[in-house]
């Protein structure tokens, strides 16, 4: 076994110092002629050790061209002085190589074996950049500066994956909740808790006298006082489609206020036009239209302006006018139920500027109008809604700069692209999937978007939080 010793190094002196200042852009070139000189056995450098001739160029930084003094490695493999990486993270402010400018991961730490190394090869070198390190002030607080920053970086790893299992925790227990919740509805349904079919799917001429309290129940509060003189009167479904106006104004229903009579009338007529009852809530609507119950339900979610631009143009009666009438209803229609018309310039201005600046509140109050049908399920799609809010909300706040503004037309233009290939891919696996993969899809949407949207939400707060920290 060989061991090999360096060779003793004369004693540093004054004039030393000011030859190897004066001559370090010769040794910039001799560094970069290393590897011609290694690599040619004839230009290769006599020397009684074979060691020191080639370290003088090897262990130098690659930005003070000095030997190195506590040698820190980045990622890429590349070795400076630690105050001069910490030199160079100040002026740039980057965490990256000075050289190849690639990114290092983590905080880069004293390479000891390396650092060993230089002090066995040029101890006198080595104490005297110290010392010139520790009389220099400025260089002596960037090292702490930058340890700071390096202990920092930590303290924000472990604590941002601190928040990311909390985020991960709160969204495991909504949905849980949430999934508990669904079961409890299922139950319900499957054990005639809630039925949503008969009516929409029995003609009136067989409706039963049960039938018909049903139905007025379903018309509104306004109707419990009518409901017993139908009741005891025995109107069933062939009395109730030849009432008239008179008949009812007159005994023994004695219904004296004409909004009211009209308003029942009207719905009798409907029910004669399309031969079965309306949808009147949310279940019977799903019931008679599957497949669009199933798009509003994601594409209020993702898109709402452009679900109700679609709404406008293709649904108008059934769907479009009584959103409007509900969500910017005009003074005679909170009085009492009234026949839906075309609204008025004021609904439509209202109706435009909340589309415009909070559409999420258009399905809040849609929803908010209907807690008397559902309890539990108009307070999630409110919750949901609200969440929705604050997630673009803070999209908004988060994205208002000149850059993105420039950029707007075009995430437009990409967002309606993205909805039509949604749409014509929904259309086409329609026919394809079994009806229990779509009802999973809605009840998961419907009930489970909150525990997401809080979980996000939760999870963009504690990151701006650590950033503004940092």
């Amino acid at each position: 076994m060989f061991i090999i010793t360096p060779a003793p190094e004369p004693e540093p002196d004054v004039g030393q110092s000011a030859e190897r200042t004066l001559l370090r852009p010769q040794l910039r070139l001799a560094y970069m002629e290393s590897d011609v000189l290694m690599s040619d056995p004839e230009l290769k450098p006599q020397s009684d050790s074979g060691v020191s001739g080639v370290s003088e160029c090897v262990l130098l930084c690659h930005c003070c061209y000095d030997v190195l003094v506590n040698p820190t490695t980045l990622t890429c493999g590349h070795t400076f002085c630690r105050h001069c990486l910490a030199q160079w993270w100040e002026s740039s402010r980057r965490t990256e190589c000075p050289e190849c400018r690639e990114p290092w991961q983590g905080f880069p730490k004293v390479n000891i074996l390396l650092r060993d190394a230089v002090e066995e090869l040029h101890g006198a070198d080595v104490r005297r950049r110290l010392k010139e390190i520790q009389d220099d002030d400025r260089i002596s607080l960037l090292l702490l500066a930058f340890q700071r920053f390096g202990d920092e970086q930590a303290n924000h790893k472990s604590s941002t994956g601190r928040a990311e299992r909390f985020c991960f925790g709160v969204f495991f227990t909504l949905c849980c909740v949430m999934v508990m919740f669904l079961m409890l509805l299922m139950y319900r349904w499957s054990s005639g808790g809630i039925h949503h079919e008969d009516l929409i799917s029995k003609p009136i001429s067989r409706w039963t006298v049960d039938d018909v309290t049903l139905w007025m129940e379903q018309l509104g509060a306004w109707t419990s006082q009518y409901r017993e003189t139908f009741l005891r009167e025995q109107v069933n479904g062939r009395l109730l489609n030849l009432l008239s106006d008179d008949e009812l104004f007159g005994g023994p229903f004695h219904m004296e206020n004409p909004s009211h009579r009209r308003a029942i009338l009207q719905e009798i007529h409907r029910i004669q036009t399309l031969g079965v009852k309306p949808p009147h809530d949310l279940w019977e609507y799903k019931v008679v239209n599957e497949g669009k119950s199933l798009f509003l339900v994601y594409a209020l979610k993702d898109s709402p302006r452009l679900t109700l631009l679609l709404l406008y143009l293709f649904d108008y009666d059934a769907s479009f006018l009584p959103l409007i009438h509900t969500c910017c209803s005009s003074p005679s229609e909170q009085n009492g139920p009234t026949e839906w018309v075309w609204p008025s310039q004021w609904q439509w201005v209202w109706f435009v500027v909340k589309w415009l600046i909070v559409p999420y509140q258009l399905i809040a109050a849609f929803a908010c109008d209907r807690l008397s049908v559902h309890y539990w399920t108009s307070r999630i799609v409110v919750l949901n809604a609200v969440l929705l809010s604050l997630r673009e909300g803070h999209a908004v706040w988060r994205g208002w700069t000149p850059g993105v503004l420039r950029m707007l037309p075009q995430h437009v233009v990409a967002h309606v692209w993205k909805m039509g290939i949604q749409g014509v891919f929904f259309m086409f696996l329609w026919p394809l999937l079994p009806q229990c993969v779509w009802n999973g899809l809605f009840y998961w949407g419907l009930y489970c978007s909150p525990a997401y949207h809080t979980h996000t939400i939760l999870k963009q707060l504690l990151r701006h939080t650590h950033t503004h920290q940092a």
